[in-house]
């Protein structure tokens, strides 16, 4: 009922199609009006509204005007549809050759008492092939008192020597915060008392169709009264079934496979359609990964403020590339569970799977993490000898008054040989060769290669060390592969041994681990270290 009552009867009303209005506003101030149009667009959205509004302004006695005076008897009659000259024709109940052969008689003819005669065919896509050609001929040298109006869910379907020969308009879905503001509008002049959040839920449930809102919205009505309670919407709509999306995503994203079988069971019970369920849930995940994604972007979201608050709330405690590899494996499943004899028993593998989905790592963060192992591993090794140890330098004569450098190795070897690059390239490359590093007592202690024995300036090193650490230190270069068999031999062990150490910390790491799960196939060849 309200869907009639509340129908537009001129332009300004319509919601939604601002595009089509302005252009049929200006082709009538123009005198640029087609002979041929076509509506397209999805179910309820004013296809027919538009037709209507377009044949009073063409044939109001004060016209052809975009603002028909609506009190002509010309434009009562087509709001009552009882106009001669205005035919309204359902084009799925008269879609043969003969029916369109009719109206090819009946165009002769001039109109009534209006100025066109307009002729508009609903669901023109459901005419026949013959029925097409026998309109073409019409529509290709049609009489100049004759307008043709198409409306169609369904424009792939209409031939293209139909299309070409019409002006196209493409309606759009009505978005969600156009249909509440109707809708609330309506209340408000019905006396009907509603939430928000009710009629949020009204216009989703609506789907981008304007009419099946208000269709709703008299439903509710016919239900509850004129108060209404949100809980008497979710029991007509079946929106009991928005619970268990949250509780089932809740449970996954918090890896409680336990719940979500719970939560699959409980609905189970309560009579869920596990098929239609599923395409909620996916679509549930998908508004969680846009939420994500999105931010504060709300026009990108058909949905109740509440129900916004909480999926922002659900998306704070995953990573995205979490979200998006869990609405990979429902997008997977899909065809799996549209085919399924036993939905409940895939859904529930499906959301197992989910839940033990280990949390994905966002790929910088990946990058940053290798990183910093791989400092880790470059600088371990050996601790530092006792510095009475064979020196080349000959400075093995330490003192209790030697000075104190720092306790850190690895992290400061990285940034000493750093500050050497900036003063000398080529003690640098040769720093790159070392082999263990350490700083302690006031001794710094290069392990490097015996190739580069003789090589290396000592008195250069010593000076860039002093700047570095901005105090004197005492140097000590050592050359392991110049030692004797046995030292060499216990040195040697006690290397191998301590990278072994190394390669079995870097297997084991969580990141690793991770990163062979994430990539089938993949394997570690090799670990190479600098010990």
């Amino acid at each position: 009922m309200l869907a009639r009552k509340k129908r537009p009867q001129a332009f300004e009303d319509v919601v939604g199609q601002d595009h089509v209005v302005k252009t049929l506003r200006n082709a009538i101030l123009q005198n640029r009006v087609a002979h041929a149009f076509i509506f397209s667009g999805p179910r309820g959205v004013g296809k027919t509204s538009v037709a209507r509004i377009l044949a009073k302004a063409l044939n109001c006695v004060t016209g052809p005007a975009p603002v028909p005076c609506q009190e002509c008897s010309n434009c009562r009659e087509i709001t009552e549809g009882i106009s001669m000259d205005v035919r309204e024709i359902d084009g799925a109940s008269n879609r043969g050759i003969d029916e369109i052969r009719e109206l090819r008689e009946h165009i002769r003819f001039f109109p009534l008492s209006s100025r066109y005669k307009i002729y508009i065919i609903d669901e023109v896509h459901m005419l026949t092939r013959e029925a097409f050609n026998a309109l073409l001929k019409t529509l290709e040298e049609p009489p100049p008192h004759v307008i043709f109006i198409f409306a169609t869910t369904e424009t792939h379907k209409v031939p293209a020597t139909i299309l070409s020969r019409c002006q196209c308009f493409d309606f759009r879905r009505i978005s969600l915060r156009q249909t509440v503001e109707n809708l609330a509008k309506i209340a408000q002049a019905e006396g009907i008392h509603i939430s928000d959040t009710g009629l949020a839920w009204i216009a989703g449930a609506a789907d981008g169709s304007l009419r099946d809102g208000q269709s709703i919205l008299d439903q509710v009505v016919s239900y509850a009264g004129f108060d209404i309670k949100d809980g008497d919407i979710e029991e007509l709509l079946g929106l009991a079934d928005r619970r268990f999306l949250f509780a089932l995503s809740e449970a996954v994203l918090a890896r409680d496979a336990g719940r979500c079988l719970k939560i699959i069971d409980e609905g189970y019970y309560a009579g869920l359609d596990m098929k239609y369920f599923y395409q909620m849930l996916l679509t549930h995940f998908r508004n969680i990964l846009l939420v994500e994604i999105a931010g504060d972007a709300r026009e990108l979201f058909d949905l109740a403020e509440d129900d916004l608050a909480k999926l922002r709330e659900q998306a704070q405690g995953a990573s995205r590339e979490t979200l998006s590899r869990l609405l990979d494996i429902l997008m997977e499943e899909e065809e799996n569970i549209r085919r399924s004899y036993n939905t409940r028993l895939n859904l529930e593998t499906v959301l197992v799977r989910m839940a033990y989905l280990e949390p994905m790592i966002p790929l910088d963060e990946m990058i940053l993490r290798m990183e910093t192992l791989e400092k880790r591993l470059t600088a371990s090794g050996p601790k530092a000898v006792p510095p009475e140890a064979a020196s080349e330098t000959g400075e093995n004569n330490r003192t209790d008054s030697d000075p104190m450098t720092t306790e850190s190795t690895g992290n400061h070897f990285e940034d000493f040989k750093s500050f050497v690059k900036s003063q000398s390239r080529t003690l640098h490359s040769i720093l790159e060769m070392a082999g263990d590093f350490s700083c302690e007592n006031g001794y710094l202690r290069i392990v490097l290669p015996k190739n580069y024995h003789n090589i290396i300036d000592v008195k250069d090193l010593k000076e860039i060390a002093k700047k570095f650490f901005g105090e004197d230190v005492k140097l000590q270069l050592d050359y392991p592969e110049l030692e004797t068999d046995s030292q060499a031999g216990n040195s040697a062990n006690h290397r191998n041994n301590r990278t072994q150490e190394i390669k079995n910390e870097a297997l084991n790491q969580p990141l690793l681990q991770k990163i062979l799960d994430l990539f089938e196939g993949a394997e570690v060849r090799e670990i190479k270290t600098k010990v």
